[in-house]
């Protein structure tokens, strides 16, 4: 009777597993599970950083992909919807990264966080006390702070006779199209600073940079209102989408 029992066991550890028992023992293969080539860690560890690719990079982040494909996969492919561009995928909401199989919200959480790092640690290099002697200055300063905003925000910079950036303020936040601004607030935050010089900034989601005839509009009150207080308008710069306009340098101010 043992022997037969000894027989029968033997006989089914012969035997295929199942699609579902196959499934199982793959389901989420941690990182050293993976083909040695498919191993950003090691990668990382033995070639450095810059080494990897964005893709590899934020699937050390995640961990695991799904029972179809590796992290560094499922990485490419929710990066080529987004054009391979860092800034769309930090755009994206909780629940559109978990609309990609093998994404849930920890995961999903934790690529928004990282993007959010990464434009935290560019801001983070502006030197508050630089100068800010033309529209690229104040480009530069406001970009990684604003391009990727999904609505529009609309800033003023405090400048003291050389132009140099004492504080930055933002006066509103609005909508995808538009935000409503009063001069009030700018004058006000200029007049407590006892700045001679300001600049404003605002951003336009869409990433075009055409101005719109309220920003015109709202230019020309800002530049007026500002000289009735002996304080100068330098400029107003649009940030676009790796681009900006100048009402400097198109001769309208």
């Amino acid at each position: 009777m043992r022997l037969l029992k000894k027989k029968a066991e033997d006989i089914e550890t012969q035997l295929p597993k199942s699609e579902g028992d196959s499934a199982a023992s793959s389901h989420r293969l941690t990182l050293k599970q993976w083909d040695e080539s498919d191993r950003p860690r090691e990668k990382l560890e033995a070639q450095g950083a810059e080494s990897l690719t964005l893709a590899e990079l934020l699937a050390i982040l995640i961990g695991s992909g799904s029972t179809k494909e590796s992290a560094v996969e499922l990485m490419r492919r929710v990066l080529g919807d987004c054009d391979n561009s860092i800034r769309q995928l930090g755009r994206m909401s909780v629940e559109a990264l978990c609309s990609y199989k093998g994404f849930g919200k920890a995961k999903a959480i934790t690529i928004l966080a990282a993007c959010e790092l990464a434009r935290r640690r560019a801001a983070e290099g502006a030197d508050e006390r630089q100068k800010m002697g033309s529209a690229r200055d104040i480009f530069d300063y406001y970009r990684p702070r604003l391009e990727d905003k999904p609505t529009e925000e609309f800033h003023v910079m405090l400048l003291n006779q050389n132009l140099r950036l004492l504080k930055s303020v933002c006066i509103a936040r609005g909508g995808i199209t538009s935000t409503i601004v009063d001069v009030r607030l700018i004058l006000r935050e200029a007049l407590l600073q006892h700045v001679p010089n300001i600049a404003v900034c605002h951003n336009h989601p869409s990433g075009s940079i055409r101005p719109s005839r309220h920003d015109d509009v709202l230019t020309e009150k800002i530049s007026k209102a500002a000289e009735l207080m002996d304080i100068r308008l330098i400029d107003h710069v649009i940030v676009g989408d790796g681009c900006y306009y100048s009402y400097q340098e198109e001769g309208k101010l």
